[in-house]
């Protein structure tokens, strides 16, 4: 079996936003990490940390205190292309048609325009949204424009998708179809990929599964004895599925 690449890590990462006692803890010191080829979901309900966990993977975010780095991803300026943010709001830039839109972060990334729109037009293709490129994003639908999205991500080739509430305004039918998108694109070009959602379904699809609770990440809880025999879910802090024995107590004291 090849052995899996480390591609980001938090180490009692936290975040705080204000100070003082108005001081409010988005992310307890979460510690987990995320490999090459792992699906993983972030669950847990609105206001639990999810976003700004993922943030703090994006680098988008620095910790209030704890660490975050990106082991298999290179230095400073590789990371930022290595790694892709899909919004769960409208990201799109009116002004831009779909193909502009797409090939937005190559050209500003210095790819020449001829190459920029050779990538961005493979990876609408890849979404199925090759056929909306001289569209303008409000002649899009919900789904067609978070598809478009999806497409400007993958056009970076990144190593890293993270994808916050991708589904969260769709209807479940959308949301399903740009989980499925995102899912085989990613397949495609060999991206791990980490989704938050509060959609129960939506995590179902993805093979490991992280809860988030009051801004703290909580390790996978042991298997039900009475479900029969199974594999636990993967401990966000190793990527190795977490002891029978583990009491599913939080990471990290508060602050």
């Amino acid at each position: 079996m090849t052995a899996r690449e480390l591609l980001a890590r938090c180490e009692d990462a936290a975040r705080t936003y204000g100070r003082g006692p108005a001081a409010v803890v988005a992310v307890h010191g979460a510690d987990c990490q995320v490999l090459s080829g792992d699906r993983i979901a972030v669950t847990g309900p609105s206001g639990s940390g999810k976003s700004t966990l993922l943030h703090l993977l994006a680098g988008l975010e620095r910790p209030t205190s704890g660490r975050v780095s990106w082991p298999g991803l290179g230095d400073a300026a590789d990371t930022a292309r290595r790694i892709g943010v899909v919004f769960q709001g409208p990201s799109l830039i009116p002004a831009l048609d779909v193909a502009e839109n797409a090939e937005l972060p190559l050209v500003l990334a210095g790819l020449p325009q001829e190459q920029a729109r050779h990538r961005a037009m493979e990876a609408l293709l890849l979404v199925g949204a090759a056929g909306l490129a001289a569209k303008l994003p409000e002649e899009l639908s919900g789904g067609q424009a978070q598809r478009v999205a999806v497409a400007r991500v993958l056009a970076l080739r990144p190593r890293l998708i993270l994808a916050d509430e991708p589904t969260g305004q769709l209807d479940r039918a959308s949301g399903q179809h740009v989980v499925d998108v995102l899912l085989a694109a990613a397949d495609g070009i060999g991206a791990a990929v980490v989704i938050t959602t509060h959609d129960p379904a939506v995590a179902r699809r993805l093979n490991s599964q992280w809860a988030m609770h009051e801004g703290r990440l909580l390790p996978a809880p042991a298997p039900d004895p009475r479900s029969g025999p199974g594999t636990p879910a993967p401990d966000p802090r190793s990527g190795a599925p977490s002891s029978p024995q583990a009491e599913p107590t939080p990471l990290g004291d508060e602050r």
